[in-house]
Protein backbone atom coordinates (compact mmCIF):
# COMPACT_ATOMS: atom_id res chain seq x y z
CA UNK A 1 0.00 0.00 0.00
CA UNK A 2 1.35 3.54 -0.84
CA UNK A 3 0.93 6.35 1.80
CA UNK A 4 -1.12 9.59 0.98
CA UNK A 5 0.60 12.47 -0.69
CA UNK A 6 3.47 14.35 1.67
CA UNK A 7 5.53 17.00 1.36
CA UNK A 8 9.37 16.50 2.60
CA UNK A 9 12.21 18.18 3.78
CA UNK A 10 15.72 17.36 4.85
CA UNK A 11 17.22 20.32 6.76
CA UNK A 12 20.75 20.45 7.86
CA UNK A 13 20.40 22.10 11.36
CA UNK A 14 18.51 21.80 14.47
CA UNK A 15 17.34 25.53 13.83
CA UNK A 16 15.88 24.30 10.10
CA UNK A 17 14.25 21.11 10.86
CA UNK A 18 12.46 23.31 14.24
CA UNK A 19 11.18 26.30 11.45
CA UNK A 20 9.86 23.30 9.89
CA UNK A 21 8.03 20.95 12.61
CA UNK A 22 3.89 22.17 12.84
CA UNK A 23 0.93 20.40 14.05
CA UNK A 24 0.60 18.18 11.04
CA UNK A 25 4.40 16.98 10.57
CA UNK A 26 6.48 13.95 11.70
CA UNK A 27 10.45 13.76 12.29
CA UNK A 28 11.94 10.60 10.97
CA UNK A 29 15.61 9.42 11.59
CA UNK A 30 15.58 6.04 10.57
CA UNK A 31 12.25 5.36 9.02
CA UNK A 32 11.73 2.37 10.05
CA UNK A 33 8.63 2.66 12.53
CA UNK A 34 7.03 6.06 10.86
CA UNK A 35 7.39 4.38 6.73
CA UNK A 36 5.44 1.15 7.68
CA UNK A 37 2.51 2.78 8.91
CA UNK A 38 2.59 5.43 6.64
CA UNK A 39 2.16 2.88 3.67
CA UNK A 40 -0.86 0.99 6.07
CA UNK A 41 -2.33 4.82 6.40
CA UNK A 42 -2.30 4.84 10.37
CA UNK A 43 -0.46 7.61 10.39
CA UNK A 44 -0.78 10.32 7.18
CA UNK A 45 1.41 13.65 8.05
CA UNK A 46 1.70 16.46 5.83
CA UNK A 47 5.02 16.68 6.21
CA UNK A 48 7.90 14.46 7.11
CA UNK A 49 10.99 16.14 8.58
CA UNK A 50 14.10 14.24 8.11
CA UNK A 51 16.80 14.56 10.28
CA UNK A 52 19.07 12.05 9.32
CA UNK A 53 21.50 14.92 7.12
CA UNK A 54 22.18 16.88 10.47
CA UNK A 55 25.63 16.55 11.76
CA UNK A 56 26.49 15.88 15.73
CA UNK A 57 23.70 13.88 16.31
CA UNK A 58 25.27 10.31 15.22
CA UNK A 59 27.54 10.33 18.54
CA UNK A 60 27.18 7.71 21.44
CA UNK A 61 29.11 9.40 24.42
CA UNK A 62 30.65 9.10 27.52
CA UNK A 63 30.20 12.20 29.75
CA UNK A 64 31.75 10.84 33.46
CA UNK A 65 28.32 10.47 34.89
CA UNK A 66 26.06 9.63 32.60
CA UNK A 67 25.86 8.24 28.66
CA UNK A 68 24.55 10.42 25.89
CA UNK A 69 22.82 8.55 22.91
CA UNK A 70 22.36 10.94 19.92
CA UNK A 71 19.08 10.96 18.00
CA UNK A 72 20.73 9.08 14.97
CA UNK A 73 22.57 6.53 16.77
CA UNK A 74 21.45 3.18 15.15
CA UNK A 75 19.84 0.37 17.37
CA UNK A 76 22.97 -2.14 15.90
CA UNK A 77 25.36 1.00 17.16
CA UNK A 78 23.50 0.65 20.89
CA UNK A 79 23.59 -3.12 20.92
CA UNK A 80 26.86 -3.33 20.52
CA UNK A 81 28.53 -0.80 22.18
CA UNK A 82 30.56 -1.68 25.12
CA UNK A 83 29.54 1.26 27.09
CA UNK A 84 26.15 1.15 26.71
CA UNK A 85 26.49 -2.97 27.50
CA UNK A 86 28.57 -2.45 30.85
CA UNK A 87 26.33 0.65 32.56
CA UNK A 88 22.81 -0.38 30.91
CA UNK A 89 23.19 -4.00 29.73
CA UNK A 90 18.99 -4.01 29.89
CA UNK A 91 18.87 -1.59 27.21
CA UNK A 92 22.04 -3.00 25.03
CA UNK A 93 19.84 -6.37 24.62
CA UNK A 94 17.01 -4.93 24.03
CA UNK A 95 18.51 -3.06 20.62
CA UNK A 96 20.07 -6.24 20.09
CA UNK A 97 16.53 -8.00 20.01
CA UNK A 98 14.89 -4.88 18.00
CA UNK A 99 13.73 -6.25 14.25
CA UNK A 100 15.57 -7.99 12.01
CA UNK A 101 19.48 -6.99 10.79
CA UNK A 102 18.02 -4.28 8.18
CA UNK A 103 15.88 -2.71 11.22
CA UNK A 104 18.90 -3.07 13.45
CA UNK A 105 21.31 -1.33 10.72
CA UNK A 106 18.63 1.67 10.07
CA UNK A 107 16.65 2.36 12.57
CA UNK A 108 17.70 4.66 15.68
CA UNK A 109 17.09 4.38 19.26
CA UNK A 110 15.89 7.56 19.81
CA UNK A 111 13.58 6.92 16.86
CA UNK A 112 12.16 3.92 18.50
CA UNK A 113 11.62 5.97 21.88
CA UNK A 114 9.79 8.98 20.30
CA UNK A 115 7.61 6.08 18.26
CA UNK A 116 6.66 4.78 21.60
CA UNK A 117 5.12 1.54 20.19
CA UNK A 118 3.49 -0.76 22.82
CA UNK A 119 4.80 -3.96 21.93
CA UNK A 120 8.86 -2.35 21.30
CA UNK A 121 11.69 -3.61 23.47
CA UNK A 122 13.80 -0.24 24.04
CA UNK A 123 11.75 1.62 25.72
CA UNK A 124 11.43 -0.99 28.80
CA UNK A 125 15.31 -1.01 29.07
CA UNK A 126 15.39 2.79 28.97
CA UNK A 127 12.57 2.62 31.88
CA UNK A 128 14.47 0.30 33.96
CA UNK A 129 18.02 2.19 33.79
CA UNK A 130 16.68 5.59 34.71
CA UNK A 131 16.72 7.06 30.94
CA UNK A 132 15.97 11.07 30.74
CA UNK A 133 15.04 11.55 27.54
CA UNK A 134 16.07 15.32 25.84
CA UNK A 135 13.58 17.19 23.43
CA UNK A 136 14.99 20.17 22.06
CA UNK A 137 13.09 22.65 20.00
CA UNK A 138 13.07 26.53 18.73
CA UNK A 139 12.25 27.93 22.61
CA UNK A 140 14.83 25.56 24.47
CA UNK A 141 15.78 22.09 25.67
CA UNK A 142 13.51 20.32 28.33
CA UNK A 143 14.39 16.99 29.99
CA UNK A 144 12.18 14.26 30.34
CA UNK A 145 11.99 11.41 32.34
CA UNK A 146 11.27 8.03 31.08
CA UNK A 147 8.67 7.03 33.71
CA UNK A 148 6.82 10.16 32.08
CA UNK A 149 7.83 10.31 28.77
CA UNK A 150 5.93 7.40 27.54
CA UNK A 151 1.79 8.49 27.79
CA UNK A 152 -0.04 6.00 25.42
CA UNK A 153 0.03 3.85 22.81
CA UNK A 154 2.14 5.50 19.54
CA UNK A 155 1.69 8.60 22.09
CA UNK A 156 5.18 10.67 23.87
CA UNK A 157 5.23 13.61 26.02
CA UNK A 158 6.93 15.04 22.69
CA UNK A 159 5.11 18.28 21.59
CA UNK A 160 4.46 18.83 18.38
CA UNK A 161 7.55 21.38 17.95
CA UNK A 162 9.82 19.05 19.76
CA UNK A 163 12.67 16.62 18.69
CA UNK A 164 14.27 14.27 21.10
CA UNK A 165 17.41 14.79 20.04
CA UNK A 166 19.52 12.25 22.66
CA UNK A 167 18.72 10.22 25.66
CA UNK A 168 21.07 10.43 28.70
CA UNK A 169 21.48 6.69 30.23
CA UNK A 170 22.82 7.13 34.07
CA UNK A 171 25.93 4.63 34.91
CA UNK A 172 26.13 2.08 37.01
CA UNK A 173 28.15 1.81 40.01
CA UNK A 174 28.96 -0.76 42.26
CA UNK A 175 26.22 -3.57 42.90
CA UNK A 176 24.40 -2.46 40.15
CA UNK A 177 23.01 -4.52 37.36
CA UNK A 178 20.12 -4.87 34.54
CA UNK A 179 19.01 -7.04 32.15
CA UNK A 180 15.65 -7.48 29.68
CA UNK A 181 14.04 -10.41 28.43
CA UNK A 182 11.21 -10.85 26.25
CA UNK A 183 9.39 -13.58 23.96
CA UNK A 184 8.91 -12.60 20.26
CA UNK A 185 6.11 -13.20 17.85
CA UNK A 186 7.57 -15.67 16.10
CA UNK A 187 8.21 -17.89 19.20
CA UNK A 188 11.83 -16.85 20.01
CA UNK A 189 13.27 -13.43 21.12
CA UNK A 190 13.01 -11.84 17.92
CA UNK A 191 10.30 -9.53 16.45
CA UNK A 192 7.53 -7.63 18.56
CA UNK A 193 7.36 -8.52 22.34
CA UNK A 194 4.31 -10.60 23.02
CA UNK A 195 5.49 -10.03 26.43
CA UNK A 196 8.85 -8.78 28.02
CA UNK A 197 10.51 -6.84 31.20
CA UNK A 198 13.46 -5.24 32.12
CA UNK A 199 15.13 -4.94 35.39
CA UNK A 200 17.77 -3.03 37.29
CA UNK A 201 18.37 -3.35 40.88
CA UNK A 202 20.75 -2.42 43.04
CA UNK A 203 22.32 -4.78 45.82
CA UNK A 204 24.72 -3.92 49.13
CA UNK A 205 25.33 -5.67 51.69
CA UNK A 206 23.53 -8.81 50.57
CA UNK A 207 20.21 -6.59 50.27
CA UNK A 208 18.35 -4.77 47.62
CA UNK A 209 18.47 -1.19 48.37
CA UNK A 210 16.91 -0.13 44.78
CA UNK A 211 14.84 -1.53 41.69
CA UNK A 212 13.19 -0.64 38.60
CA UNK A 213 11.50 -3.06 36.90
CA UNK A 214 9.70 -2.21 33.40
CA UNK A 215 7.12 -4.34 31.29
CA UNK A 216 6.44 -4.27 27.69
CA UNK A 217 4.19 -5.80 24.99
CA UNK A 218 1.11 -6.59 27.36
CA UNK A 219 -0.92 -2.96 27.41
CA UNK A 220 -0.90 0.72 25.72
CA UNK A 221 2.58 1.41 26.52
CA UNK A 222 5.60 0.34 28.17
CA UNK A 223 5.15 0.97 31.49
CA UNK A 224 7.00 0.87 34.78
CA UNK A 225 6.08 -2.06 37.26
CA UNK A 226 6.46 -0.34 40.65
CA UNK A 227 5.03 -2.96 42.91
CA UNK A 228 7.86 -5.29 41.82
CA UNK A 229 10.18 -2.90 42.51
CA UNK A 230 8.94 -2.04 45.88
CA UNK A 231 8.25 -5.80 47.15
CA UNK A 232 12.15 -6.54 45.94
CA UNK A 233 13.94 -3.65 48.06
CA UNK A 234 14.95 -4.65 51.26
CA UNK A 235 14.78 -8.61 50.23
CA UNK A 236 17.82 -10.37 49.93
CA UNK A 237 17.35 -11.68 45.99
CA UNK A 238 16.47 -14.78 46.80
CA UNK A 239 14.25 -17.00 44.53
CA UNK A 240 11.16 -17.19 47.01
CA UNK A 241 11.67 -13.30 47.28
CA UNK A 242 12.07 -12.83 43.36
CA UNK A 243 9.09 -14.61 42.66
CA UNK A 244 6.62 -13.29 45.08
CA UNK A 245 8.00 -9.84 43.60
CA UNK A 246 7.31 -11.01 39.65
CA UNK A 247 3.59 -11.39 40.98
CA UNK A 248 2.66 -7.80 41.00
CA UNK A 249 3.86 -7.72 37.56
CA UNK A 250 0.58 -6.43 36.63
CA UNK A 251 -0.15 -3.58 38.96
CA UNK A 252 -0.93 -0.32 37.44
CA UNK A 253 -1.05 -2.15 33.95
CA UNK A 254 -4.30 -2.84 31.83
CA UNK A 255 -3.00 -6.00 30.02
CA UNK A 256 -4.93 -6.23 26.28
CA UNK A 257 -5.69 -9.18 24.41
CA UNK A 258 -4.72 -9.20 20.52
CA UNK A 259 -3.35 -11.90 17.84
CA UNK A 260 -0.53 -13.24 19.73
CA UNK A 261 -1.95 -14.00 23.08
CA UNK A 262 -5.04 -13.88 25.70
CA UNK A 263 -5.27 -11.43 28.27
CA UNK A 264 -4.44 -14.62 30.55
CA UNK A 265 -1.45 -15.97 28.65
CA UNK A 266 -0.12 -12.30 28.65
CA UNK A 267 -0.74 -11.86 32.68
CA UNK A 268 1.17 -15.30 32.64
CA UNK A 269 4.24 -14.07 30.53
CA UNK A 270 4.60 -11.09 32.44
CA UNK A 271 5.47 -12.47 35.66
CA UNK A 272 7.74 -15.00 34.00
CA UNK A 273 9.61 -12.21 32.28
CA UNK A 274 9.78 -9.89 35.06
CA UNK A 275 11.56 -12.82 37.19
CA UNK A 276 13.72 -13.49 34.05
CA UNK A 277 15.06 -10.26 33.76
CA UNK A 278 15.30 -9.60 37.57
CA UNK A 279 17.13 -12.78 38.32
CA UNK A 280 19.48 -11.96 35.09
CA UNK A 281 20.39 -8.36 36.56
CA UNK A 282 21.03 -10.07 39.54
CA UNK A 283 23.46 -12.37 38.34
CA UNK A 284 24.87 -9.87 36.32
CA UNK A 285 26.49 -7.45 39.04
Amino acid sequence: MYPRKFDYVAPSSLDEAFEALGDDSKVMAGGMSLIPLMKLRLFSPALVVDIARIPGLDTLDDKGDHITIGALVRHAETAASDLIRSNAAALSTAAALTGDVQVRNRGTTCGTMAHADAVADQPAGALACGAVMIAQSASGTREIPASEFFVDSLTSALNPDEILTSIRIPKSGDGEGSAYDKLGRRGGRSDYAVAGAAAWVKRSNGSITEARVAVTGIGTKPTLAEGVAEALIGTDGSASAVEAAAERALEGVTVLEDLYGSEEYKSHLAKVYAKRAINQALASI
